[in-house]
């Protein structure tokens, strides 16, 4: 049977899928429009499935503002060829809508909310996608919250201060977003962490052959640098290195109540395979 052109580009705008796939689908129903969008729905699920196992380390990060509360949510793809298409920008610009109209606190809520869309655009552009982390901080009373977008919309932060100054807050997401702090004060630094930099430091001192109270000092020493280097509000400020975060703050009679700082594809696990590998693999299949 004879497909016409018309009938694929229907069913395309229906579907979301790509033209190939489209002809396919009518020509294996004899061209009903309906049978072959109702098997196009079928053949996406199964392989969206196949693709959701798939490493999606690319993408994007969104934020939604209101008055009341602001969402940071970052959502991958495979490559950056995807994540400059317009159907994934268009998915990422529904998800910020979304969440600027219902907050939402829960990254699965979400997932749930945009299952179907997001596995019709997986069809659509043949790479997972997924919305992987999502962080919601609540406006407080007087205070103000502050984002900052890198231009290349892969990496931003939101930092929550307990007063209504939203150039100060701004400023601050900015640093968060350069300097990547692991926690607000000393007091937050995470136990492990910290006892794993201490073990580092002794180490380093027993190797110098000095005498015990000096070694002491040495690993005080390097302890409180480190501390200063991740803890925020010990940070140099990178607007003013002169200044600490803490000294701006007080200037501005200021706090911080919290801060999350979202990096595209931070903490995932990519094989990085060489071209020829990648050719050998391709000519088994």
């Amino acid at each position: 049977m004879s497909i016409s052109a018309s009938q694929v580009k229907e069913l395309r705008e229906m579907s979301g899928v790509g033209m190939m796939e489209c002809k396919k689908a009518l020509v294996e129903t004899n061209g009903d429009l309906q049978q072959a969008l109702d098997l196009l729905r079928a053949n996406s699920s199964l392989k969206a499935e196949k693709k959701a196992s798939r490493v999606a380390a690319d993408g994007a990060v969104k934020v939604a503002k209101t008055a009341s509360y602001v969402s940071l949510v970052e959502i991958n793809s495979e490559t950056d060829f995807a994540a400059k298409d317009v159907q994934f920008k268009d998915f990422t610009s529904a998800v910020a809508d979304h969440l600027a109209s219902s907050q939402i606190d829960s990254i699965e809520v979400l997932n749930e909310a945009f299952d179907a869309l997001r596995q019709t655009l997986i069809q659509s552009i043949g790479e997972n996608i997924q919305l992987r982390r999502l962080s919601t901080l609540t406006i407080s009373d007087g205070g103000s919250i502050g984002s900052y977008i890198h231009s290349d919309g892969r990496l931003a932060a939101l930092v929550s201060l307990n007063v209504d100054n939203q150039d100060l807050a701004k400023d601050i997401a900015m640093h968060v977003s350069a300097t990547s702090p692991s926690c607000l004060t000393s007091d937050d630094m995470d136990p492990e962490l910290l006892a794993r930099e201490k073990a580092i430091y002794i180490a380093q001192a027993e190797e110098s052959g000095k005498e015990a109270a000096i070694m002491e000092k040495m690993v005080e020493g390097k302890v409180k640098r480190f501390l200063s280097e991740v803890t925020l509000v010990s940070q140099a400020f990178v607007k003013n290195p002169d200044q600490s975060i803490q000294q701006l703050l007080d200037d501005n009679n200021a706090s911080i109540i919290d801060f999350v700082r979202f990096k595209v594809g931070e903490g995932i696990e990519v094989e990085v395979k060489d071209f020829a590998t990648e050719v050998a693999e391709q000519l088994k299949k």
